[in-house]
């Protein structure tokens, strides 16, 4: 039997739905913002599939705000850090509904990007209402980032990078190796700009000095 093609609309939970079905501009916003809370609960699912306990994972939205964090921590001023920051705070946003989806997870990579695509549709079709500036302008820096568009988009790439490599440093000062995460530090060979290099080197030393390794 061939599976239903998913959809945003499914994967909505029901409780939102009288919201959706207000055509008050206010619910649109409360809907677009209850969806957005749910960023908060999705664990990110690379440290799950390692093994890290559930209770102990980090949300997609924890890794989205510490990126923003780092984007307006960072001295470069060769790109514009305020659209950096903004950048950071949407990119994942589609993992609201979609979740995150790995390489290991069954899903292609066009399927993920056809999810996540559609994602970012229904939601700016939910907020427009409200502030529809806002919908496009959350759209634009979801496709500048996914399409890598700017200096900016590659800049919060390399974030990305650094901030899962950091997560997987957090990780291992608090269980040691009891689980797998060396794979995750091989993303530094990606990463373009120095000053975010140079802040994965220093963790990567630490992590070589913690663990005696030569």
């Amino acid at each position: 039997m061939t599976e239903p093609v998913w959809t945003p609309e499914a994967a909505v939970p029901e409780k939102l739905q009288s919201l959706l079905a207000s055509k008050s501009k206010i619910n649109s916003m409360l809907a677009f913002t209850q969806i957005v809370r749910l960023l908060k609960t999705q664990p990110r699912t690379g440290w799950v599939d390692r093994g890290i306990p559930l209770e102990k994972t980090e949300s997609i939205a924890d890794h989205m705000y510490r990126m923003s964090i780092i984007a307006m921590a960072l001295p470069n001023r060769q790109v514009n850090i305020d659209r950096c920051v903004k950048i950071a705070l949407v990119h994942d946003i589609a993992e609201s509904l979609v979740g995150d989806i790995t390489p290991f997870g069954g899903v292609t990579k066009a399927e993920k990007h056809r999810r996540e695509s559609d994602t970012i549709d229904y939601l700016v079709k939910i907020v427009s209402p409200y502030n529809s500036e806002f919908a496009e302008e959350m759209k634009e820096l979801w496709l500048e980032y996914e399409e890598i568009r700017s200096p900016e988009a590659v800049y919060v790439k390399d974030i990305d990078k650094f901030e899962m490599i950091q997560q997987a440093w957090d990780y291992e000062q608090e269980y040691g190796q009891k689980y797998d995460l060396s794979e995750f530090y091989r993303s530094r060979s990606n990463i373009k700009t120095p000053e975010i290099g140079e802040l994965c080197d220093e963790v990567i030393r630490q992590r070589k000095e913690f663990f005696g390794m030569t």
